[in-house]
């Protein structure tokens, strides 16, 4: 009997996953712990693993490369030797038989009402939680829609088709409705893009973010990176830094779980890159007990793997702060957004020569602006102060073992 190879689940949250390449061919024969396919989830890309063995079917209906399968729809078989596969893999699940996973195939866009055969006519339409939730974002009115769902359900797609339309959608209180037409070529966001989006603006809507900055002298900091060999660099002597004040200020290194403010096992730093394809966040795990040496061994490949496009889920995973620097941008200083489930994030501007008062006088001095944004429904502004105080004395006095 043929075996189906399905679009896995690759976290808790994953509704649906991109299709980038079968690592196999339809005919190749697959053993158990071969690299069968290539998913790309939210910001990773996964070599998906053969849980089986036989030969690999693809069907002509089969999702394609660069198609978008929700969570477990067939996509292709793996068969006994001599056996003859399906012609057909079976239509994208429903949401209930795919964990709440949504198909929506190509068809004409949704239309702002149902007709009189509509399933929907005459009662409230079914609507997926994050379409419902995207509907309130985009002021749409849903309430009258036709959805593109196998089983008539509204989906994201179908919100987003109605907002582009240029229909006249629901304004709620507080809301201010644009008239203008928004014309000019539309690019669909890329699956990285909009896990980026949802993320950004979970925290924004769920969260408390309050913003302390801070002016720190980084002399010195330069002073001891001319003297090192190989010679970091400075985002690697930060991360450093934010681990150990992370150490002496733990309230920093916590998650918000429901009602429960969860203390962190490890202080795992993230630092952001900025790709192609979005903003990725690596993960420095167990900051606290490496060498800005070894921090930058590490940060470089994780960098080097991210502009490529080849990092890892679990390489993006289990981060409990996050740095980002805009520094060799030119940036001097900037708001940076919470990373959930995390409570707090640094944001690091450029490190340039200005005039500064040192040992009463005025000299140019290397000063650097740091933002720190927290969850104030987790931490006060007292602690967060505290914090960026440790952070200004490791900066402006750094010894030698910080190399």
């Amino acid at each position: 009997m043929a075996i189906d190879v399905v679009m896995p689940r690759l976290g808790w949250t994953m509704e649906e996953g991109t299709l980038v390449e079968w690592l196999k061919d339809p005919g190749d024969t697959v053993e158990a712990g071969d690299l069968l396919f290539t998913v790309e989830s939210d910001k990773a890309l996964n070599e998906i693993e053969s849980m089986d063995a036989g030969t690999l079917h693809i069907p002509s209906n089969a999702p394609a490369a660069g198609d978008v399968v929700p969570v477990g729809a067939v996509i292709g078989y793996l068969l006994a030797e001599g056996e003859q596969g399906p012609q057909q893999v079976p239509a994208l699940p429903t949401p209930s038989s795919a964990g709440g996973a949504e198909s929506s195939p190509a068809s004409s866009p949704p239309t702002a009402a149902p007709s009189a055969s509509s399933p929907t006519a005459g009662k409230s339409p079914a609507i997926s939680p994050r379409a419902r939730k995207l509907a309130k974002e985009l002021g749409v009115s849903w309430e009258g829609l036709a959805g593109s769902g196998s089983t008539g359900r509204i989906t994201e797609d179908d919100i987003r088709a109605v907002a582009a339309s240029g229909s006249e959608p629901q304004v709620e209180v507080g809301q201010s409705a644009s008239t203008e037409a928004i014309t000019g070529e539309r690019t669909p966001m890329s699956p990285i893009r909009r896990a980026i989006a949802e993320r950004l603006s979970a925290s924004h809507r769920d969260g408390a973010p309050v913003t302390l900055t801070a002016e720190l002298d980084a002399t010195a900091l330069v002073e001891l990176r001319e003297q090192a060999k190989p010679r970091p660099a400075f985002n690697d002597y930060l991360i450093r830094f934010v681990a150990t004040a992370l150490g002496r200020h733990p309230t920093l290194n916590t998650s918000l779980s429901g009602d429960d403010v969860v203390q962190r096992d490890g202080i795992h730093v993230g630092f952001a890159v900025d790709t192609d394809k979005g903003l990725l966040v690596p993960v420095i795990r167990d900051a606290n007990g490496k060498s800005v040496q070894e921090i930058a061994r590490e940060s470089s490949g994780l960098s080097g793997r991210a502009l490529r496009g080849e990092l890892s889920g679990d390489e993006m995973m289990g981060g409990t702060f996050t740095l980002t620097n805009l520094g060799a941008a030119g940036i001097d200083a900037f708001t940076p957004i919470v990373n959930p489930p995390q409570c707090a994030v640094l944001g690091v501007g450029r490190i340039a020569q200005r005039p500064a008062v040192h040992d009463g006088q005025v000299v140019a001095r290397w000063l650097c602006v740091v933002s720190l944004t927290f969850d104030h429904r987790i931490i006060d502004g007292g602690p967060a102060a505290r914090f960026l105080a440790t952070l200004r004395e490791l900066v402006e006095a750094p010894d030698a073992e910080s190399s």
